[in-house]
């Protein structure tokens, strides 16, 4: 029986990031399962079809992934999101494995990072080992992408997970809710007088260089230091991470492991 791998995430137009990012996931992912045969594929439009005009780089969506390993005669298909949360993109996904279930022997998905309790405890644990030694009026402030989905409210819990477990970081979301005007309201609030900016997404793309780390006085920032907080930016995917890309083969595992319960 042919088996493949498919790994799907968001994208990125920006190559250095998509090998340390993306490619780092999808290799790990790889070195898991070396049976089966390794495919991508982006869930943004957009970035598809940038890289095709830019630079003839051709990625599949997820129907066309689907469809093409149907067609190459693939009958165990284990598909791992690279997503942070269970929103729109993950939807997605989600809508065109169950339309395409029919196609396949077994046809499994693996849940984006933030799925249980258990997922926010390991993230804390994964975040804090990429995060610098901090002075007691010192702080993080993680930003996300956020969602119009009502899983947006994933950024608000893992904010409060972290201030219930006084761990030293906030976290604000560039889409939705916590919205950056409350996150320098706390930071006043706390007396920090230093701020280091990451990125709570895959990878450190658009958002990142330019929402979060750039000069424009609209970038958070921008923001924060006119408000007299001192800000050191770190543009760092969390797919660079080796423990964050250890939850996503976690996840793919947890999948693979009841898909075989549910058939015996």
């Amino acid at each position: 029986m042919k088996k493949a791998l498919l790994v799907i995430s968001f994208g990125t137009s920006y190559e250095s990031t998509r090998r340390k990012n993306i490619e780092a996931c999808e290799q790990q992912l790889a070195a898991c399962w070396g049976d089966r045969e390794p495919f991508r594929a982006f869930t943004s439009e957009m970035i598809i079809r940038k890289l095709r005009q830019r630079d003839g780089l051709q990625v599949d969506n997820p129907q066309q992934a689907l469809q093409r390993l149907a067609e190459a005669g693939y009958e165990d298909v284990a598909i791992q999101s690279l997503h942070i949360i269970n929103g729109d993109e993950y939807e997605k996904i989600a809508n065109e494995v169950r339309a395409c279930r029919h196609r396949f022997k077994r046809l499994v998905l693996g849940k984006p990072l933030l799925s249980s309790y258990d997922d926010y405890q390991q993230l804390l644990a994964a975040l804090q080992m990429q995060m610098p030694p901090l002075e007691a009026n010192e702080r993080v402030v993680f930003m996300g992408h956020g969602a119009s989905h009502h899983s947006f409210s994933a950024y608000a819990c893992l904010d409060h997970v972290m201030a219930a477990q006084n761990f030293p970081a906030l976290v604000g979301a560039v889409e939705s809710y916590p919205e950056v005007d409350g996150l320098i309201s706390r930071l006043q609030r706390q007396q920090i007088s230093k701020v280091h900016l990451m990125p709570l997404m895959l990878v450190a793309g658009d958002h990142a260089v330019n929402d979060m780390a750039s000069s424009e006085p609209d970038s958070w920032c921008s923001q924060i230091a006119a408000a007299g907080i001192e800000t050191q930016c770190w543009l760092q995917g969390l797919g660079e991470n080796p423990l964050i890309r250890q939850m996503f083969v976690e996840h793919l595992d947890t999948a693979l492991r009841q898909s075989e319960q549910e058939a015996a």
